[in-house]
């Protein structure tokens, strides 16, 4: 069979099989289904606990085996993913109604994480039984094959709440995500409920009902008014906010203000950031009224103690701390979920009508079984009632019958062939039989016991409280009313047995105001050593100790707190440290790294010119690399909001020597490691945007590159170390740029 080939332009296949990745992404890992509001993951995880058996009131199992099982029977991705989420189901500071009864170390909301799935247990909470789990053996939801079709697994949990809005939703797809938050259960039940009895209610009308989201860690939601807009369009921003008690001290105890909840976002590292960014609060002056600083957080809540020193002003520290640390932060909500196949940003009232047209379809597919069910037992039953009535009849018959498959035929098609009667008024009984096949073989499986005068009773009583199910589930199916009101009364239950009071306060807060240059300016002075810790001291302080300032410090100048410190390195950056952000120190204090107080990385950059920014935009900067590119920059260019930009345009593997103030001098004196040295009018240098890689200022010999540069006032003398000996610049003769230069005779 000669070999095909089919010619397929590149582009195309490429473009098919990475939309194909995007879709399978989007549908099938990363945004929850908005029926039940559960990613696959997630569904997957709770059904394989519940086909272990890992009810609520079992013993919890180890949380290695349900991995395990889900791994290898349903999500075949990697074990780690299943344990998160398994871990996330089971923390309640996470989800609105925790899923899974966690046992063992399943992380906190400080951001410890979780011990290793061989030493924690789980099983599954009594609400995710009763209200995601429940009817799965009542035919309510389709099942599908797994990835190798080898079991079963429900294309969709029947979950009897919106659980989209009761636990959220977070989520990173293939050009899109969603963020929905957390609610409250008892006000989703009762918002659907208000749906359910009136399908025009706006919006307005439900958030009257439902006010908007409920986190587990409690705090604030402050800007309320905007909720109607982030509700119908199903985007926006939630202003979060901390709460914060005032504690008045008792006797010699200082007074405290105590953060008792804090914003959703806040969860895991954000509570050390949090606590961090208070300390440097303080180290940076923009606060003095906190003295100290403790977590007394355990697993009963939050407890954040700040310490107050006497007079504090309580509503200025609050503000403070809403404006520079994330006491308050922001929660982007973009409600996105897969309906019908396909993704799509869902507003409130979408959301519940789509989880109540689920519901419908739950509800007409479970009293559909119920009913088949039903009527197949009204059918089994008639047929042993009437049995009893002619059960000596059916005793003859049976006796008579040489097999159970002549029994069953005479019993249903009254075939009395090769039966034995006792009198032939008995076959002629017997011949008009016209039991069911189902009816037959109930028959057949009757015990004696059965006969006995009150079982007959208790059959007749059973086949009553049958019929009058019969008649309910009838009416559930044939009544739209009937249905609505079953839907009802089931949400109800959950409320009443599940709902729990709101954490979370709804208000629109006033503006965190806290001007942060409303701190009197003045001057201080730079200090910085030649191994990067810098420091603010009092110029008062300075002027004392002036002479070991300066024997001690690389770099020491004095600037206004307002201004930003300007750190040009090798690597061709420019780092910012705003003033007020270093700490004013005592003369002798070491100071604090500049690792620490912006981008600039040690370990990997070196320092060539420190300078305040006030001066930096008011002159011009020289700029030198090692293969002798160099150009003028103004120093206009550099007054930027960014803490780090790159501050020139670097050919590959060059790097810059020298950067340095030039408005007041007139010369260039290069040197390059071979020993030569130029000596040039500034003039020839060009000026340029920060952006253009320069011109070259010395020609050097091959495998030769400049070592330093140093800019002359012609009217001063400059004397350098030349091997060992003193060697002045200005003696170099003048000559041209782009020249090779001399080299001197010592």
């Amino acid at each position: 069979m000669a070999e095909q080939i089919i010619k397929t332009e590149y582009s195309e296949v490429m473009q098919k099989s990475y939309i194909d990745y995007a879709m399978s992404v989007i549908c099938a890992r990363a945004l929850p289904d908005a029926r039940d509001g559960l990613k696959p993951v997630q569904r997957r995880v709770l059904y394989a606990m519940d086909q272990l058996g890992l009810n609520y009131d079992k013993p919890h199992r180890k949380s290695a085996r349900i991995v395990g099982d889900t791994m290898g029977k349903y999500h075949p991705h990697g074990d780690s993913s299943i344990y998160e989420t398994l871990v996330v189901l089971a923390q309640d500071f996470k989800k609105g109604m925790a899923l899974v009864d966690g046992h063992g170390n399943f992380g906190s909301i400080e951001g410890d994480g979780a011990a290793a799935m061989r030493y924690t247990e789980a099983k599954l909470k009594k609400f995710t039984q009763d209200v995601y789990l429940a009817d799965l053996d009542k035919d309510v939801v389709d099942f599908v094959p797994n990835f190798d079709e080898t079991e079963k697994e429900p294309s969709v949990l029947p979950v009897r709440v919106p659980n989209i809005l009761v636990n959220g939703a977070e989520g990173i797809a293939v050009g899109m995500a969603t963020n929905i938050p957390t609610h409250n259960l008892g006000e989703v039940v009762d918002a659907v409920i208000a749906y359910m009895d009136n399908n025009n209610i706006t919006t307005e009308e439900l958030l009257q009902i439902m006010p908007g989201p409920d986190f587990p860690t409690g705090g604030i939601v402050a800007n309320k008014s905007d909720l109607k807009d982030i509700y119908e369009n199903g985007t926006g921003k939630l202003k979060l906010r901390g709460k914060l008690e005032f504690e008045k001290g008792k006797g010699r105890e200082k007074d405290k203000l105590v953060i008792t909840e804090i914003p959703y976002t806040m969860i895991g590292a954000g509570i050390g950031k949090f606590i961090s960014d208070v300390i440097d609060l303080v180290e940076t002056k923009k606060t003095t009224d906190i003295v100290d600083i403790s977590n007394g957080s355990d697993e009963n809540g939050i407890r954040i103690v700040l310490e107050l020193k006497k007079g504090a002003d309580v509503e200025k520290l609050k503000n403070i701390l809403y404006r520079k640390t994330k006491l308050e932060d922001t929660f982007g909500v973009n409600m996105l979920a897969i309906a019908d196949g396909r993704p799509e940003v869902m507003g409130l009232k979408s959301i519940i009508k789509y989880n109540v047209d689920f519901q419908y379809e739950l509800a007409q597919r479970k009293y559909t079984t119920l009913l088949n069910k039903a009527l197949e037992q009204k059918e089994i039953k008639e047929g042993l009632i009437k049995a009893t009535n002619i059960i000596d009849l059916i005793i003859e018959i049976i006796r008579g019958s040489q097999s159970q498959k002549q029994v069953k035929a005479c019993l249903v098609h009254g075939k009395t062939d090769d039966i034995k009667f006792k009198n032939p008024e008995s076959e002629i009984l017997a011949g008009n039989l016209s039991f069911t096949e189902r009816q037959a073989q109930a028959i057949l499986e009757l015990r004696l016991s059965k006969l006995i005068g009150l079982e007959i009773l208790a059959l007749q009583k059973e086949y009553e409280e049958l019929m009058d199910k019969i008649g309910q589930y009838e009416d559930i199916l044939g009544n739209r009313k009937t249905m609505t009101k079953t839907i009802k009364k089931d949400l109800k239950a959950i409320k009443k047995e599940y709902a729990l009071p709101r954490k979370t306060l709804i208000e629109d807060g006033k503006e965190a105001v806290f001007d942060e240059n409303a701190f009197v300016e003045q001057e201080v002075v730079f200090v910085q050593d030649k191994f990067g810790y810098s420091k603010l001291l009092d110029p008062a302080a300075f002027d004392r100790n002036i002479e070991s300032v300066t024997k001690e410090n690389k770099y020491y100048f004095r600037c206004m707190n307002t201004d930003s410190i300007c750190i040009f390195t090798d690597n061709g950056k420019m780092h910012s440290i705003k003033v007020a952000d270093i700490p004013l120190v005592r003369f002798r204090d070491k100071g604090t790294p500049a690792d620490n107080l912006s981008n600039y990385d040690s370990a990997q950059e070196r320092m060539l010119y420190v300078a305040p920014l006030a001066s930096v935009k008011e002159n011009t900067l020289l700029f030198v690399t090692a293969a002798s590119m160099c150009k003028l920059v103004s120093g206009a260019e550099f007054d930027v909001a960014k803490r780090t930009i790159v501050s020139t345009k670097l050919a590959e593997e060059d790097s810059l020597i020298f950067v340095g103030s030039a408005d007041e001098m007139e010369q260039v004196v290069f040197q390059s490691e071979g020993g030569y040295f130029l000596r040039f009018q500034k003039q020839d240098i060009s000026a340029m945007k920060k952006t253009s890689i320069g011109v070259r200022g010395m020609k050097l010999a091959e495998g030769d590159k400049l070592d330093h540069a140093y800019l002359l006032e012609s009217r001063q003398e400059y004397t350098i170390t030349y091997h060992d000996k003193p060697y002045v610049l200005n003696r170099i003769k003048l000559s041209k740029r782009d020249s090779k230069g001399t080299k001197p005779r010592i």
